[in-house]
């Protein structure tokens, strides 16, 4: 019922069921991949921490920004 209701919304810009399984398997490899590049950059492979410090923090958002920024250009 979901996706016959995503299917159909002009906002998604989806236009069948094919489509939308496309859309989403696509942004899902997409945000895994973010994930796994910007994690293995940013994050010291010895925990110290419970939490990421300020240096991780900033690195990880740079990433992202680019990540996104380079994947828009290419489309």
């Amino acid at each position: 019922m979901l996706l016959r209701r995503a299917t159909t919304a002009t906002c998604v810009g989806v236009h069948d069921q094919q489509d939308f399984l496309y859309f989403s398997r696509t942004k899902t490899e997409i945000n895994i991949e973010l994930t796994h590049t910007c994690f293995n950059k940013c994050v010291e492979k010895k925990y110290q921490e419970s939490e990421l410090n300020m240096g991780e923090n900033s690195c990880i958002d740079r990433c992202v920004s680019k990540y996104w920024h380079v994947t828009n250009l290419v489309g």
